[in-house]
């Protein structure tokens, strides 16, 4: 007996051997969610649950070959794009995105490590990529209140006029901003989704009680999930919270390093 077709989700991401996020952790995330995963490499890392040692980034003509090669053959419902280490890169991505531009694309950001594993890969550059050829044709950033202060910090948003970091994102053409960990109010931290038009959203967060690897990627995934389900923006999110929430709070910790989100319990 044939079974219902499941949404088709496109993930670009690394190759963490570890298994603590990107890929397969994002696939693993996305399958116990109801959706069939598809995997776009861009980089590979050498890691363990401690350490990152190097990463080995892919071509830009083989990123664009590998997505392409799917895309044109099955109906894929939504794009989650995860770490991008090279501007080609970005600029590949840019114009997939903008040659599907009615597939929902989610965009995760996330610190990129420690320079001693970036080596030949000039980070600046590759962020201003994102600023100007990625966010005009994401319909969702997510996105951690400490690298978007961060990001502030280092003039990344210089030539904007825009009175907080957030609108300077949605100024380069983000549809929508999830801030995880924001101040909602004091002493208490939150997401905020703000849209392109003043939208403006709040759920509360509970933190949990040990620092773990890739804290954001469930709830990316289950955002993305909720997109590929036919869900607006607002309604994803709302949902996705419910979701991820209770998942982020199952971890376990198979090596010396950090705490790893159980991904396979999704329920």
């Amino acid at each position: 007996m044939q079974s219902t077709q499941p949404p088709v989700v496109l993930i670009f991401g690394a190759f963490d051997p570890s298994g603590s996020s990107s890929l397969p952790a994002d696939a693993v995330t996305c399958a116990s969610l109801g959706c069939h995963p598809l995997g776009t490499l861009t980089a590979i890392q050498v890691r363990d649950s401690a350490n990152l040692e190097s990463i080995l980034p892919v071509g830009p003509e083989t990123i664009d070959d590998q997505a392409r090669c799917v895309l044109e053959d099955m109906n894929v419902q939504a794009i989650k794009v995860g770490a991008l280490y090279t501007a080609e890169a970005v600029s590949v991505l840019a114009q997939i995105a903008a040659d599907y531009n009615h597939v929902p694309l989610l965009l995760q950001l996330a610190p990129y490590p420690d320079e001693s594993a970036l080596e030949d890969i000039d980070t600046e550059d590759v962020q201003m990529a994102m600023l100007e050829l990625l966010l005009p044709q994401t319909d969702v950033v997510v996105i951690d209140h400490l690298l978007l202060e961060q990001w502030q910090s280092q003039g990344i948003f210089a030539g904007s006029d825009a009175q907080t970091p957030a609108q300077a994102m949605l100024e380069f053409g983000a549809g929508w901003l999830l801030t995880t960990g924001a101040s909602l109010r004091p002493g208490q931290r939150g997401y905020m989704l703000q849209g392109s038009r003043g939208e403006t959203m709040s759920w509360p967060l509970q933190p949990p009680p040990e620092r773990l690897a890739d804290a954001d990627g469930p709830l990316a995934c289950a955002v993305t999930a909720e997109l590929a389900n036919g869900k607006p923006v607002p309604q994803a999110v709302e949902a996705a919270i419910a979701v991820a929430a209770p998942l982020a709070a199952r971890y376990f910790q198979p090596g010396m390093g950090l705490r790893l989100i159980n991904r396979s319990a999704a329920s």
